[in-house]
């Protein structure tokens, strides 16, 4: 019996914000007896009311076990190195974007760059799609080119002629614009309203104006200095005093402080999936699942070995935007079936059992991992990744440990020295610890230790980027969640998208409801002789 999975349930959220993180209901130190969140104990600050979510845009992914390409289809003449190395695989659980991101989506990053940057013409270039990725030598495709990406008719459809490049930096931007709008909101940081609108002229304003972009990584650093009116209070006791530059924007004394990573307030970076996470979610095998027994594998991103629907009010609609045959776009002029073209909203067909949409067909998706054909026989079992390339934020002053800034307010990253934490006096000198491996290629993470000369004998290189999902312009093998092509991660094409994920941190079951769970006494609260 099939069970349904959609979202959401506020009572099972509920739940699991109270199973999310494991601390002391007290409010006290199960260790030393000290209570937390009091200044007259030194100020150390537990939050005891985390609740987690997903950002916008994103729903929950439970994850688990299965088995990479276990759901490979077997075609006469097929090329093995369509799919993956078959091997039982564990993912993490984590939010996915529950539609590709569209036309819309893009553009408002495009005016975001205008209006923020409106001389830095080389910044809005580059982020600029390819629509010449529409024109064909022997195809009439000159209106795409011309109105894919900016007219209304297709701005709920998915954006293409994006490389793996900007794809990535997309989800950068969009993990600041959302953090920004969040501590804003709150009042954490100057509201828009006082940024932008009603109060323009204050100092807030200006001040906030001269800082320059809003950035995570700076904000947590302390190196971007906005306190709104429901500031953090700073219970730091060298700091109770301290009133200068910490009074909020409201006017109130008292020492206030940036949010921290502590405060559980902060989102977690918006990223490309990896292929395993991808291919997990696109199987939705948990709409099939009871007690841990799959009772049946799936071929495609829905139940069954057809591709068109079995239901009565929509029997035969092709379930997926795809290539029929050859020839085949969308079926018979009066009774299309597929009713697309090429792409079409990403909100169309049936979402699969995690409620994700267009996970076969419309567009092919990039994902994180650097291609190789025999990733998946060396990988780790548990959350498989290639691309590991480790860099850390480079540091500008030793002493403070503040970070040194590129032009867009953003982090410049340097190549990471070590695997390991350096001692106080390597750090201070800039000596690096000894990699514990042969080489920096090793390092990085992309070698395929196979053959060294991936690259130089291969078209194959560390640039090749995996993308899944079948597209408009692909036939049905494609559709198999299963199947991997790669291209280079500077190259784009029309049939090429891409969705955001994000890691989810805490336990990894999302419903616990109706589930048998072990209860553990809650510690007794320090009470002194």
């Amino acid at each position: 019996m099939k069970k349904s999975y959609l979202y959401y349930s506020i009572a099972s959220i509920a739940i699991v914000a109270s199973l999310s993180s494991c601390k002391s209901k007290s409010g006290t130190s199960e260790k030393t007896g000290m209570a937390y969140n009091k200044r007259e104990f030194g100020g150390f600050e537990v939050n005891k009311k985390f609740k987690r979510g997903p950002g916008p845009g994103l729903v929950e992914i439970e994850g688990g076990v299965f088995v990479m390409s276990g759901s490979a289809i077997n075609v006469a003449g097929e090329e093995l190195s369509n799919y993956n190395h078959k091997r039982e695989t564990t993912v993490s659980s984590f939010y996915m974007d529950e539609t590709e991101v569209s036309n819309t989506n893009w553009l408002e990053y495009l005016n975001w760059i205008r209006t923020n940057y409106p001389t830095d013409h080389e910044y809005y270039y580059n982020e600029l799609p390819d629509t010449l990725v529409w024109r064909r030598p022997l195809s009439y495709n000159e209106p795409y080119v011309d109105n894919y990406l900016r007219h209304p008719a297709y701005q709920d459809y998915p954006v293409v002629g994006v490389t793996w490049e900007q794809a990535d930096r997309y989800c950068a931007w969009r993990t600041d614009r959302v953090n920004e709008l969040l501590l804003r909101e709150k009042g954490y940081m100057t509201s828009f309203k006082d940024l932008n609108g009603g109060n323009a002229n204050t100092a807030a304003a200006a001040t906030n104006q001269a800082k320059g972009a809003f950035n995570t990584d700076i904000y947590l650093s302390g190196q971007y200095d906005d306190k709104g009116k429901k500031a953090m209070k700073d219970l730091n006791p060298s700091n109770a005093g301290n009133t200068a530059g910490g009074a909020n924007a409201s006017g109130r004394g008292g020492a206030t402080r940036n949010v921290r990573l502590e405060d559980g307030i902060i989102k977690q970076p918006y990223r490309l999936p990896t292929e395993a996470e991808w291919e997990y979610a696109a199987l939705g095998l948990i709409g099939n699942t009871q007690y841990e027994n799959i009772n049946a594998n799936k071929i495609y991103p829905w139940n069954g070995l057809g591709l068109s629907s079995p239901k009565r009010s929509t029997r035969g609609l092709i379930l997926a935007n795809f290539k029929r045959t050859k020839g085949d776009y969308m079926g018979v002029g009066g009774s299309l079936n597929d009713k697309g073209g090429l792409t079409v909203s990403v909100r169309s067909y049936t979402p699969n059992d995690f409620g994700l949409y267009n996970m076969a067909g419309n567009v092919n998706e990039w994902v994180a991992d650097v291609y190789r054909a025999k990733t998946f026989e060396a990988a780790d079992a548990f959350n498989p990744y290639r691309g590991n390339y480790y860099q850390d934020k480079k540091v500008a002053d030793p002493i403070s440990g503040k970070i040194e800034i590129d032009k867009y307010n953003r982090p410049v990253l340097t190549d990471a020295k070590s695997y390991k934490k350096q001692t106080w006096a390597e750090k201070q000198a800039a000596a690096p610890a000894q990699p514990t491996t042969n080489t920096y290629a090793d390092q990085r993470g992309y070698r395929d230790k196979a053959n060294e000369l991936y690259g130089e004998i291969t078209l194959v290189t560390d640039k090749s980027r995996v993308y899944k999902g079948g597209s408009w312009d692909d036939q049905a093998l494609w559709l198999n969640p299963a199947t991997r092509r790669f291209l280079q991660q500077d190259e784009s094409t029309a049939d090429i998208g891409f969705r955001c994920a994000m890691t989810m941190l805490g336990a990894s079951e999302i419903r616990s409801i109706g589930k048998p769970q072990f209860k553990p006494k809650t510690a007794k609260p320090f009470k002194s002789r």
